[in-house]
């Protein structure tokens, strides 16, 4: 095998991630340039748009759809309600909401024309009820002659909507495989002006487990749901260059009917080396000084070979399906992937990629996360060769995310059960 990480005399270093076998080249002299700089001067929030800054934020709830579930915190704890009609959407504070994609990836049609999937009893029982209120009604039309309009179909102006129009898309908002996670805030709490966004590095750590297991959840209850679904997809796209439409935190929980090339690879690879993400995971990590933090059950590190600088985050005692890992493991993720947020800083786009082993799958394989640093975009060079060309190398990735916990470990903002090396 290739050595994943080789530096040339002139300070160049040739990376190869071992998982994907992706070829990154880091140029000398780019590490130093500092990320997350706004590009412009800050703008005060307009107390008049207090909480109604994007369609996800929660004073403007209608114009998401109709919700699956939510997290509240209130006097009597951490709490998940379900079904609520539109009615009584305002009736409680939700910290975290699950709703449909409006524009899902992977149609409701998409699943019953190709694999004759039909909706749960429980999802035609939640549509019956949502629409038996005149608010449901309202709400689920007007979602109805956006989709209509979108896609270009005949009728979407017609007043009252055909009943007919209403219940193909009604069937489609309910019953989709493509769902959004949305947090509450879109500014922190007492922000004065635009550049202070609430993103997942500016939740508590216990919020953000929060937000970590609800996604568990949905992504556990579309395997369940849908047994065409072979892999369902877990990412996070914040602000614009990462590919947000808005810049309010939110997850994706997206179900596919396939694992995806390098998933299959992943797959037969371990057939052969089941020890392959604990070798070229933790194990090199540690060897090359790229390691970050730790917890009991999970360590984060500075990626190699990843087309974006990039912070990882394995589970190392747990191989299973996410929703099988315990509490404390299910913890210990949360709480290295908020610090890599955390350090990484709300001014500067990212994705957030999961990885983990669906059900039907023999093999091990941990839960792991994927920040990349979106700082810099792929051309002509990447698509011609397919090197891409990185503008921060493992080792300085290392040291700006350890750096930056430390200042956050001594204020508090991160979980202390982290050990920051």
């Amino acid at each position: 095998m290739i050595e994943p990480l080789t530096r040339l005399p002139d300070g160049t270093i040739k990376q190869v991630n071992p998982i994907t076998g992706t070829k990154v080249w880091t140029l000398p002299g780019r590490g130093a340039r500092p990320l997350g700089q706004l590009s412009r001067h800050p703008l005060p929030i307009d107390p008049d748009d207090h909480d109604r800054h994007c369609a996800f934020c929660w004073a403007r709830m209608r114009e998401t759809t109709p919700e699956i579930a939510r997290i509240v915190h209130d006097g009597d704890g951490w709490h998940e309600t379900r079904g609520l009609l539109a009615e009584d959407l305002d009736h409680s504070t939700a910290q975290f909401r699950l709703i449909p994609n409006l524009f899902e990836i992977l149609s409701y049609d998409y699943w019953h024309l190709a694999h004759g999937w039909e909706p749960t009893a429980e999802s035609r029982a939640r549509r019956t009820a949502y629409l038996s209120t005149p608010a449901g009604r309202e709400h689920v039309t007007a979602l109805a002659r956006i989709r209509m309009r979108a896609r270009g179909t005949a009728g979407f102006d017609a007043e009252p909507l055909a009943e007919d129009d209403l219940e193909r898309e009604a069937v489609g908002l309910f019953a989709g495989n493509h769902q959004v996670v949305i947090a509450r805030r879109h500014y922190v709490d007492d922000a004065t002006d635009d550049s202070q966004l609430a993103g997942s590095g500016t939740l508590t750590p216990e919020e953000h487990r929060r937000y970590t297991e609800f996604t568990i959840r949905a992504m556990r209850d579309l395997y369940r749901d849908n047994e065409c679904a072979r892999y369902v997809s877990v990412f996070q796209n914040w602000l614009a260059p990462a590919g947000a439409s808005f810049d309010h935190l939110h997850k994706q929980v997206v179900a596919i009917d396939e694992l995806g090339a390098q998933k299959e690879r992943e797959v037969e690879r371990l057939r052969t080396e089941p020890d392959m993400f604990a070798r070229w995971g933790a194990e090199y990590a540690a060897s090359q000084g790229l390691v970050v933090a730790r917890t009991e059950h999970a360590v984060a590190f500075a990626g190699v070979g990843h087309r974006y600088p990039a912070l990882v985050v394995h589970v190392t005692d747990g191989e299973g399906c996410p929703w099988e890992l315990t509490e404390e493991q299910v913890r210990d993720f949360s709480d290295l992937v908020h610090a890599c947020h955390a350090a990484t800083g709300v001014h500067v786009p990212s994705n957030e990629e999961w990885h983990h082993r669906p059900p039907g799958i023999d093999v091990p394989m941990p839960l792991r996360a994927v920040v990349k640093w979106r700082i810099s975009t792929l051309a002509g060079f990447e698509g011609g060769t397919k090197i891409y060309v990185n503008t921060i190398d493992p080792w300085s990735v290392r040291d700006r995310a350890v750096t930056r916990l430390r200042e956050l470990a001594a204020q508090g903002a991160v979980s202390d059960r982290l050990t920051i090396c």
